[in-house]
């Protein structure tokens, strides 16, 4: 094997990706499975996660599901006792589950889409995080990848809301929380980064929108990302996915508390 293959082999390594049932998390499953890893596939969504176990096997893969609530402790301390059964060791956590609600400016938004965004997008990472930190300690260490976003970085108003300040204040959380978990756990060999994707295509994030969307108002959202976006058009799953193999591999072993930014430009103009 050459040094370049052995630094992005997943060979052995466990992982666990949450939100794995559709979208990014589901790229990111079958893209490590596909190195060579072995792969949680947890879900709220328990036949969503059945059906990207099925989808990783068929290729060859190695996958288990696992139904979890990631805003409900004991839900993530199931999971953690479930994985631990499975892999004594943990190498990898994916924390990609999220929603996204009805976007409304702030005067509107409701109190209840607000508690319900955090207790998921950042409450989540936090419990998954600290369910999952013991499965990695004790000298072999591992990779923690934190799903962020750039609208935790800048402020998104072309006129209409196009995403919610709940959304924005929990993505903003997971970066912050991703540069303290990396300070707290370097002597531990666990390295954290997180990831913040632009607007992607591929998920089930705008669904409940577009649901509601007149297609005038579709139109007008899509057209705001390209004219924001340099590269002129939305980014798909798979274009994550060798970044975040760069950072579940070797290849980066010597990264950790950073925050990058995956965006087709939007951030630099």
């Amino acid at each position: 094997m050459t040094l370049s293959s052995r630094l992005f082999d997943l060979q052995g390594r466990t992982a666990v990706v949450t939100g794995a049932g559709s979208g990014l998390g589901l790229a990111f499953a079958r893209g490590l499975a596909d190195l060579g890893a072995k792969v949680v596939c947890a879900d709220v969504h328990a036949a969503r996660a059945e059906e990207a176990v099925a989808a990783i096997r068929a290729a060859g893969g190695q996958a288990n599901a696992i139904c979890v609530d990631v805003a409900d402790a004991a839900s993530v301390d199931a999971l953690a006792a479930q994985v631990k059964l499975l892999h004594p060791h943990l190498d990898v956590l994916i924390n990609n589950a999220g929603i996204a609600t009805h976007p409304k400016r702030i005067h509107e938004l409701p109190i209840e889409d607000w508690d319900r965004l955090i207790a998921i997008n950042l409450r989540g990472v936090f419990l998954c995080t600290r369910a999952m930190l013991p499965l990695m300690m004790g000298g072999a260490g591992g990779s923690i990848i934190n799903i962020a976003s750039i609208v935790g970085y800048v402020g998104v108003y072309p006129g209409f809301t196009m995403v919610g300040a709940n959304y924005a204040a929990a993505k903003a959380g997971v970066s912050g929380f991703t540069r303290q978990l990396a300070a707290e756990y370097a002597k531990d060999n666990i390295r954290a980064n997180s990831v913040a994707p632009g607007w992607h295509g591929g998920t089930r994030l705008s669904e409940s929108r577009r649901a509601i969307a007149t297609q005038d108002e579709i139109l007008r959202f899509e057209g705001a990302i390209t004219a924001g976006t340099p590269l002129g058009r939305r980014g798909t799953p798979d274009e994550l996915l060798g970044l975040i193999v760069y950072l579940a591999s070797d290849a980066s072993r010597y990264l950790t508390g950073q925050v990058i930014v995956h965006d087709g430009g939007w951030t630099a103009v």
